[in-house]
């Protein structure tokens, strides 16, 4: 897959060394990595361009966590058809009263593998593994 066929994401977390293996994985799946940042308002920045299949969002980041631009993604008509994969190192945070099941279409526990964050991005977009 490639040029206008590649799905898109984009990437936000606040760790920058967890930010690049998670480049690294999205290449990794075979899709185009339109932004990543580390900032919540910058990956909802990015997902509002549009064009985008897939936003991958650590739920601790300073100024506007992964939650809060979720909970933007999927009220906005525009872009509530993204698929979201939220990402934390905490259980508690990923599994508290659904607040997360709600707002995403799946979620990884920190620390996790790149080749397990390239599988699951696969997996949400419906895509081959590569030969």
């Amino acid at each position: 897959m490639s040029g206008a066929d590649a799905k898109r994401v984009v990437i936000a977390d606040d760790d920058a060394d967890i930010r690049a293996l998670m480049v690294i994985a999205a290449k990794r799946a075979g899709v185009e990595v339109a932004a990543a940042v580390d900032n919540g308002r910058d990956a909802l920045d990015a997902v509002r361009r549009g064009g985008i299949d897939l936003a991958v969002l650590d739920i601790s980041m300073p100024g506007m966590n992964g939650v809060e631009v979720a909970s933007s993604i999927r009220e906005d008509a525009a872009t509530s058809g993204t698929l979201i994969l939220m990402i934390s190192a905490s259980v508690q945070l990923l599994t508290d009263h659904g607040i997360v099941a709600e707002r995403s279409d799946s979620f990884l526990i920190k620390p996790f593998s790149p080749r397990m964050l390239s599988l699951r991005i696969r997996e949400m977009l419906g895509l081959e593994a590569p030969a």
